[in-house]
C-alpha cells in the first residue's frame, strides 16, 4: 500500500470499496463543470462570467476556467462594452446641460483660495522671483528644484506670494520637510503649510 518513504504505491488499495472511480471526485459536482449547462448560459442566455459566478455562489475566475476548459470561446472586451447598460446619455440624461446654479452640485461658484492664488498674476511673479533667486536648486539639498515651498503657512494670507516667504526644494526635500523626520522644523515656520 504505501512504500518506505509513505508514498502510495500505484495499483495497491486496502479496499475497492473507497478506490476512487473514473469520474468520480470528492467535492459535490457543480453545474458549472458541465460543458452544455455553461454553453447554454454563456452562449445562448449570454449570461456574463460574473452573473453566472454570483447564480452559482462562486468566484468569476472559476467560471472563466471551465469556459477555457470546455474550450468555450470567452468574449472580447468590444463585445462586452457593447452588451454594457450605459444609462443615458445626451438629452435624455436628466443632467444633460445642467451647469451652474442648475446642476445640484454647485457650491455657490467659490474657486478654492488654493486654486484662485496658483492661477494669479502675483504668483507667476513671485514663482519666477524664487526660481530666479534660488538659481533653480533645492536650497536644502542642492538637486535640481521643483517645487515652491511656504516657509511660514498658506494659512497666512498676506505672506502667500512674498518672495522672503518663499523657498525652491526637490520633492523628496519636500517631503521630507513635512514629515515626521523633520523634527527640528527646518523651513518650516508659524505651523505646516
Amino acid at each position: 500500500m504505501r512504500n518506505k518513504k509513505g508514498q502510495f504505491v500505484k495499483g495497491q488499495h486496502a479496499s475497492l470499496a473507497t478506490e476512487f472511480k473514473k469520474g468520480q471526485h470528492w467535492r459535490k459536482p457543480k453545474l458549472y463543470w458541465d460543458k452544455a449547462w455553461l454553453e447554454n448560459e454563456y452562449v445562448t442566455l449570454e449570461k456574463s462570467a460574473e452573473t453566472i459566478a454570483c447564480e452559482q455562489g462562486c468566484h468569476h475566475n472559476n467560471i472563466l476556467y471551465f469556459l477555457s476548459k470546455h474550450g468555450i470561446p470567452t468574449r472580447s472586451m468590444s463585445e462586452i462594452r457593447s452588451k454594457k447598460y450605459w444609462r443615458l446619455s445626451g438629452p435624455a440624461n436628466g443632467m444633460y446641460g445642467r451647469t451652474g446654479e442648475d446642476n445640484p452640485n454647485w457650491k455657490g461658484g467659490v474657486t478654492p483660495e488654493r486654486q484662485a492664488l496658483y492661477s494669479s498674476q502675483d504668483w507667476a511673479e513671485a514663482v519666477k522671483a524664487v526660481w530666479a533667486r534660488d538659481e533653480a536648486t533645492c536650497q536644502r539639498c542642492g538637486e535640481v528644484g521643483e517645487h515652491i515651498h511656504h516657509i511660514v503657512s498658506f494659512a497666512v494670507p498676506e505672506l502667500r506670494t512674498d518672495a522672503d516667504n518663499l523657498i525652491l526644494l526637490c520633492r523628496k526635500c519636500h517631503n521630507w520637510v513635512h514629515s515626521r523626520k523633520n523634527t527640528e522644523y527646518d523651513f518650516l515656520k508659524g505651523g505646516d503649510e
